[in-house]
């Protein structure tokens, strides 16, 4: 008798049902109720300029680098007063930092010529600033100034499609899919939540389901065990014995 076929392997996780997404989340927040962003800032401006930089890097790296700049250069002007030489040196071990060194004075004089060097509450004059784009104006919009907006960055594009909670072939239908779907009250924090889950736990290469707060509302159908330990090695014998 021939063996059963193997049943085939999903390609997605399917869309996780709307009466499981509170529960995820809020299996999020108790793992994690203080969850914030990770980059070193002080206020809105310090706040755009780390997340700029922070584009096809990590934020540990920005962190080590950012502090002396915001030292040396605390204000837009003050920035955009030191130039794209000045600010290089203090950012040499970032990922294309000669290109966030031109885009951050570029910013920082548009942000004294036209805004009266305040960080504009505004998404399309945000995403008018040299380096930055839909997410950058996001976090800015999220954590400066307090709106519900939804950042998606690389772990949260994963986890919308991973866990199901919002599919999307790109980053703006996975956006566009957290923003209709989760809970009002929850979505600004959900932006945290969920990096931070993304970066620690739901891994790129092997979800650690085994240690997941919201495994039991996630739809991800292939969830990793708990590695086995391997025993203890045997102590060698000495030579005669």
């Amino acid at each position: 008798m021939p063996a059963p076929p193997k049943p085939k392997r999903l390609r997605k996780t399917p869309r996780m049902p709307l009466a499981n997404i509170r529960p995820f989340l809020s299996a999020l927040e108790a793992a994690n109720p203080d969850a914030k962003s990770e980059l070193v800032y002080t206020d809105p401006f310090t706040l755009l300029v780390a997340v700029a930089l922070s584009a096809q890097t990590t934020d540990a790296a920005v962190n080590k680098a950012t502090p002396a700049l915001f030292d040396a250069a605390p204000t837009p002007a003050a920035m955009a007063a030191m130039g794209a030489a000045g600010i290089g040196p203090f950012i040499r071990r970032i990922g294309l930092w000669q290109g966030k060194a031109r885009n951050v004075a570029a910013l920082s004089q548009i942000l004294v010529d036209q805004h009266g060097g305040k960080v504009p509450h505004d998404r399309a004059a945000l995403e008018a600033l040299p380096g930055v784009g839909r997410k950058t104006a996001n976090v800015v919009l999220n954590i400066a100034f307090g709106e519900s907006a939804m950042a998606v960055d690389t772990h949260i594009f994963r986890l919308g499609n991973r866990t199901g909670l919002a599919p999307g072939k790109n980053v703006r239908e996975v956006e566009d899919g957290l923003v209709r779907r989760l809970p009002p009250d929850m979505l600004r924090p959900s932006h945290h939540w969920l990096i931070l889950h993304g970066r620690y736990v739901c891994k790129a290469r092997t979800p650690e389901c085994w240690r997941c707060a919201a495994a039991e509302s996630c739809g991800f159908p292939y969830k990793t065990p708990a590695p086995v330990a391997k025993p203890p090695r045997k102590p060698k014998l000495e030579a005669g014995l």
